[in-house]
């Protein structure tokens, strides 16, 4: 039986006389990659804002490992939310080596060592030979890699991915690509992947969902979501078609 690490509930988010995202239910299972995918606007970077318990919902409950979530409940523990990390799409890096970045969040949780686990995840991530570069001098694709290994280094019970590849060269996305698998079979993590791009969404997940005007449309496993899907909506993104 499948455990829940995200249990959602009624989930609604708005911003002013906006509503941004509106879900019935969601489960996101433990040591699963869930990618999500839809246009634009869809509300998948505002699900991924939840999920990491950055703002509350207007209404309804998340529920991680059980712990609720809510507007009626909108703190979560320090210690809880350092089980979730997150990489934004266009992440900060600090104006230091690719070391120091790396290491930052263990200095920040009074880890003094932790040397052999930067190490590690620096020979992962192809970052070695330029672990004592500055982060300044890092092309896209290579400070999008210091951003994912600087959070993989925390070895979170959940990694939440918002366009992690956007606009970069194929060897960075396979790099990224086989990093995220790596961590995923390997240490069992949780991985909630936004992504425009749905052949990606078909090499790494195992749960595709669609969002559409802040509804999930359907989530379904990824042969089901490509090759057989309920809903025609699904059935027309798949096919490259305006459903939006």
């Amino acid at each position: 039986m499948k455990e829940p690490v995200y249990q959602v509930q009624g989930l609604v988010k708005e911003y002013g006389a906006r509503r941004a995202l509106a879900l019935d239910y969601l489960e996101i299972w433990r040591g699963e990659i869930c990618a999500l995918v839809g246009p634009s606007g869809a509300g998948k970077s505002t699900l991924l804002r939840l999920l990491n318990f950055l703002e509350p919902p207007t209404a309804g409950s998340i529920y991680f490992m059980g712990k609720e979530f809510s507007a009626a409940r909108p703190s979560m523990p320090l210690a809880w939310r350092r089980r979730v990390t997150c990489v934004a799409q266009r992440p900060l890096l600090l104006h230091r080596t690719v070391w120091d970045n790396v290491r930052f969040g263990l200095q920040l949780r009074g880890q003094r060592d932790g040397r052999a686990q930067v190490q590690a995840t620096l020979e992962l991530m192809g970052l070695t030979a330029m672990a004592r570069q500055p982060a300044a001098s890092l092309s896209g694709g290579e400070a999008q890699r210091v951003a994912l290994a600087r959070a993989m280094v925390l070895q979170p019970d959940v990694l939440l991915l918002d366009e992690p590849t956007a606009n970069l060269d194929p060897y960075n996305v396979a790099v990224i690509e086989q990093a995220i698998q790596t961590l995923n079979r390997e240490q069992g993590t949780t991985v909630v992947l936004v992504t425009h791009q749905i052949f990606q969404a078909r090499r790494l997940a195992h749960r595709v969902g669609l969002l559409l005007d802040g509804r999930l449309i359907e989530l379904s496993e990824v042969n089901t979501f490509f090759e057989r899907p309920r809903d025609p909506r699904t059935a027309a993104f798949v096919r490259g078609e305006m459903v939006y």
